[in-house]
């Protein structure tokens, strides 16, 4: 009993960044099942894209943690949202504005690469959106 009020009295006592740091993982479990439940309800093929591109996301750049987005499986850096993909007609990959997109200086005005659909994920789409990935989360 003494053992439960201790531990009770040191929750307490801990810093509100001390009490997130705790939470965080479970948090990261949670986003992380929220996509993969994304994933599973969309239509053939798509959800074997889906399992495929949320792999490949994670492989290519390991600091994004998955989240849902708008309904869309999405992955944040830095709790800022970098990338999602959803299926509709195609499967298209997108980037958000918070993405490491590349500006040249000078421009007034430049229209910047943001989104990708395809109809398959061969390895040479594979491979592209696996650099885009590493690119937008660097």
């Amino acid at each position: 009993m003494a053992e439960k009020k201790a531990a009770k009295k040191a929750t307490k006592a801990a810093s509100p960044a001390a009490k997130k740091a705790v939470r965080k993982p479970a948090k990261k479990a949670d986003g992380e099942g929220a996509v993969l439940a994304k994933i599973a309800a969309m239509p053939a093929p798509y959800r074997a894209m889906g399992e495929r591109l949320h792999a490949l996301i994670l492989r290519s750049a390991p600091a994004l943690q998955p989240t849902v987005w708008y309904g869309m499986p999405g992955y944040a850096k830095d709790g800022k949202l970098v990338c999602f993909f959803r299926a509709d007609k195609y499967m298209t990959f997108g980037l958000t504005d918070k993405a490491n997109l590349t500006r040249e200086e000078g421009a007034p005005h430049q229209l910047l690469e943001s989104a990708w659909y395809f109809t398959a994920l061969d390895d040479a789409t594979e491979a592209k959106l696996s650099a885009i990935v590493r690119k937008g989360a660097s």
